[in-house]
């Protein structure tokens, strides 16, 4: 379904496990901090409303999306952490700049995932204009953000069921 007929952060349809006794890491962008303040808000609201202390979250600021990768991977480094959740936002401009930055921070993240076989969570905007990514980060669609929360707290409990 069309992301501009809903609000995307609608998890009522989801049984979500508890984030109790989880470390997590965000790795958050600082390129765009008018979105990406909003996204850490919605991950940080995600986790607590479903059990993680604050004590169990870490978070690291890195200068852009890009820098997303290595910032998860030295997160992971520290092996205490169940999932890293990695945010950032990338607005389309007037160059192929866009496409080259979203391919590497996408195919980047999962890679670092495979690396230390642990969840690593795409929280990361591309849009084609700010006021999408607005929409994405706490307005009309809900927060990416939130959403990422959610995801890291589902994937710990499948890493650890097997």
């Amino acid at each position: 379904m069309s992301s501009s007929l809903k609000n995307l952060s609608d998890f009522s349809h989801l049984q979500v496990k508890s984030a109790e006794g989880i470390k997590f890491a965000i790795v958050v962008a600082q390129w765009n901090a008018e979105i990406t303040g909003a996204l850490l808000a919605g991950a940080v609201d995600g986790l607590l409303k479903n059990g993680a202390s604050e004590d169990n979250i870490q978070v690291i600021e890195v200068p852009g999306s890009y820098e997303l990768i290595s910032g998860a991977d030295i997160a992971l480094r520290n092996k205490q952490f169940g999932a890293v959740i990695c945010l950032g936002c990338v607005i389309q401009g007037e160059t192929r700049h866009f496409d080259f930055i979203c391919d590497a921070v996408a195919n980047g993240i999962a890679n670092v995932s495979i690396k230390h076989n642990k969840p690593v969570i795409f929280g990361v905007l591309t849009t084609d204009n700010m006021q999408q990514a607005l929409d994405r980060a706490g307005g009309k669609h809900g927060n990416k953000g939130e959403e990422a929360a959610i995801t890291a707290i589902q994937m710990c409990h499948i890493a650890n069921a097997f």
